[in-house]
């Protein structure tokens, strides 16, 4: 079974945008990041179709970049040499 966070994340994304950025509607923020309007309500909704990249520049641009260094990382047990 696949669990799916990205409508999560869409959901977090939109509120940091309108606690970042109060002023911008969502055609102003993709501005922002480079893209469409369309893309960026796709991101808001979590569609699995948007890349990862445009993540990571909405991240950026709303200083939330840190994050991503966190993806895959794995912590180190007692047992690894």
């Amino acid at each position: 079974m696949v669990h799916n966070n990205l409508p999560q994340i869409g959901k977090n994304l939109q509120k940091a945008r309108k606690k970042r950025f109060p002023n911008d509607n969502m055609k102003v923020f993709a501005l922002r990041i480079g893209i469409s309007r369309a893309t960026y309500q796709k991101m808001e909704k979590g569609d699995l179709s948007v890349s990862l990249k445009h993540y990571y520049q909405a991240a950026k641009i709303l200083g939330l970049e840190a994050g991503f260094s966190q993806l895959f990382l794995m912590q180190d047990s007692l047992f690894d040499d």
